[in-house]
């Protein structure tokens, strides 16, 4: 095998995009046969890989790879991948580092396409692991393998049963309409718990490890492509290819797929905390913010709100505004709800005068027919309208006030599931009825009916069974829920006007023009030197002059008109009231001169910058109305110039 010369990194991360398009990870996350190397009895992480398959029900072979082994869990062994009857569809590299590139070059002589590698102790330990990852990509792209890590724990594909992944997967597994994927290996299984416990189905969980190859850009892209997804959830501790990332957050949009992000790195210890797991550059949270903002992805700040999220945008019909009606069974979900939603700019608006009535005659005389409403205990007993038959008052409520035209969707928190299946028939009946009725009204409703817990309490495995036979999900808890709520609104109104940057190219020479720049290049400015670069753009600056006399300063004050502000002038002084630098409302050519004398003196006096060099003063008129206006640039190391107004 060839090894890498200097100058080929940069082609090997260019060869490496042919290796991660949408139609190769097709086929990376529903591999048929897998081969675990380094598997053995002694070894954890292929334990987890097997029982984690087995979960999931993957039907095609399991072959361990290993030198010496002579047993990994009743697997058949061989020692070698060219060892192997048929090529596996997928490699989970078990071995360590040391061991990986060889394990990649037998994967090229056996035509094995794809690879997840566990090992650790690549760019998140430093320099020289930055080195051995950038070998360890070289030696991919040679033996066109498509890879997923290293410090890579794996994936789940729900959908297509397939779960090479290497820690517990908590049984059943849920396929559904959420793609997951986690700049981080141990929160997925976080992820996965929480997901079972709320019926969350998943069409793709994945951990990204360093993303030496794959990129959290490449995955979002591969599910905005996959029929399974609806929505999509990430956690980041990085953005690393900002491009990328923002050219498939508009795409994303144009599908009509929302992202979820849980971006992480917000505070100086968050952000060492990501340079340490991944080798991340967490980045200036605002700057991440704004990004986030101007690509319409959804930002929460936690996991349960990530999901929950999720959730609301995967299983329910989308609203068309925000007036919400409100169904409960207690007085005081109703109170929650109504703060939330004021807190989140959801309307609660009044039932038309036919809901109230039709509603009216289903109620007992104490309760209100209103909007939100509670129909009290009473709700889940037989109502008063004399109608028959499993459904309760607040079911028929529910019928009425989805044809209200005052409202764009339904809150629905009248259905409560037990921990089992209730030992009376009749009851257990009643309840799986009603939950049909739910499921057949929620796909027939002129408007969305959203189902709501009250509180985020983990399901039952015979609550959860019911609600996934029916493809329902409870969204878990009022306050997460109204806030999932307020998140899918944004994302629907902000729809469609999502434009992604387009990056700067340097034409050739451009850099030596910069480097000419003359008088604008390097070091601080004075308020001259700006107000001339802001001149010569274009910008209409307040008029005014430097000063390097009293007189001078008087000639300039009668040009411009008085009253004059006057200011020292010097790159090095920042905060030029602190040291009485500045004077104001000066309105007589006697006060303009003693104010050049004060000021100057001012200026002579500053001593924390001992350099300080002062050009002179600055002579400008006082203006009064209209809007004082900030901008200032910076160029964020990750996402390039940005610019800030207030």
């Amino acid at each position: 095998m060839t090894e890498p010369g200097p100058g080929q990194h940069g082609a090997s991360h260019l060869a490496a995009r042919e290796l991660v398009t949408p139609e190769r990870l097709r086929a990376f996350f529903a591999p048929r046969s897998i081969a675990l190397v380094g598997a053995s009895d002694n070894s954890g992480w292929a334990r987890f890989i097997v029982a984690s398959c087995a979960t999931a029900g993957f039907a095609g072979p399991l072959t361990a790879v290993h030198p010496r082994a002579t047993g990994a869990f009743g697997l058949p062994v061989v020692p070698s991948l060219r060892d192997l009857p048929e090529p596996a569809e997928l490699a989970f590299i078990l071995t360590p580092v040391q061991a990986v590139e060889g394990v990649l070059d037998d994967m090229g002589a056996a035509g094995i396409p794809n690879a997840v590698v566990l090992a650790s102790g690549y760019r998140e330990v430093g320099e020289a692991g930055r080195t051995l990852e950038d070998a360890l990509l070289d030696r991919a792209v040679v033996n066109g393998v498509t890879m997923l890590g290293p410090n890579c724990l794996g994936f789940v594909n729900a959908n297509r049963r397939s779960a090479p992944y290497a820690l517990a997967l908590p049984p059943p597994l849920i396929a559904g309409p959420v793609g997951v994927a986690l700049q981080s290996g141990a929160l997925a299984s976080v992820v996965l718990a929480f997901a079972k416990a709320h019926a969350i189905g998943l069409s793709l969980l994945t951990s990204m490890g360093n993303e030496a190859m794959m990129k959290t850009a490449d995955v979002l892209d591969y599910l905005v492509e996959d029929e399974a997804t609806r929505v999509i959830c990430l956690f980041l501790e990085e953005i690393g290819d900002p491009v990328a990332f923002a050219a498939v957050a508009e795409k994303a949009d144009r599908a009509g797929k929302p992202i979820v992000a849980l971006k992480v790195g917000s505070s100086p210890a968050g952000q060492q905390a990501a340079l340490a797991h991944t080798g991340s550059v967490a980045g200036d949270d605002a700057v991440v913010d704004a990004v986030l903002r101007q690509l319409n992805v959804i930002r929460v700040s936690s996991l349960e709100e990530l999901l929950t999220t999720g959730a609301a945008l995967g299983y329910s019909r989308w609203p068309r505004g925000r007036r919400m009606g409100v169904l409960t069974l207690s007085g005081g979900a109703c109170d929650i709800i109504a703060d939330a939603a004021s807190a989140r700019g959801v309307a609660i608006p009044d039932f038309s005068a036919g809901t109230e009535a039709a509603i009216a005659a289903l109620l007992p005389p104490f309760a209100s027919p209103h909007n939100p409403l509670d129909v009290t205990g009473f709700g889940v007993l037989a109502n008063l309208s004399g109608k028959k038959g499993p459904l309760t008052a607040v079911d028929h409520a529910l019928d009425i006030a989805v044809q209200d035209p005052n409202l764009d969707f339904v809150l629905f928190s009248g259905v409560t599931l037990p921990e089992a299946r209730p030992p009376d028939e009749d009851t257990a009946r009643t309840l799986e009825t009603r939950v049909d009725w739910l499921a057949m009204r929620m796909g027939s409703a002129p408007i969305p009916i959203i189902p709501v817990g009250s509180t985020c309490v983990n399901l039952s495995d015979y609550g959860r069974e019911l609600l996934r036979k029916h493809g329902i999900t409870f969204l878990g808890g009022l306050d997460l829920a109204m806030t999932a709520l307020g998140h899918a609104m944004r994302w629907l109104e902000n729809r469609g006007q999502v434009r992604a940057p387009v990056p700067r190219v340097t034409a050739p020479g451009r850099a030596a023009d910069a480097a000419a720049a003359g008088p604008w290049s390097g070091g601080p400015w004075s308020e001259v030197g700006g107000r001339r670069l802001l001149a010569e753009a274009g910008v209409p600056v307040v008029p005014g002059g430097l000063a390097g006399s009293a007189d001078e300063a008087v000639e300039i004050a009668c040009r411009v008109g008085l009253p004059v502000a006057l200011k020292i002038c010097s790159a090095q002084i920042t905060h030029k009231s602190d040291i009485g630098g500045v004077v104001l409302g000066l309105g007589s050519e006697a006060e303009v001169r003693a104010g050049y004398e004060k000021v100057r003196a001012a200026g002579s006096r500053f001593q924390a910058v001992p350099e300080a060099s002062v050009d002179g003063v600055l002579v400008t008129p006082m203006r009064t109305g209209g809007t004082e206006l900030l901008a200032g640039v910076t160029v964020d190391p990750a996402f390039g110039p940005v610019l800030a107004v207030g």
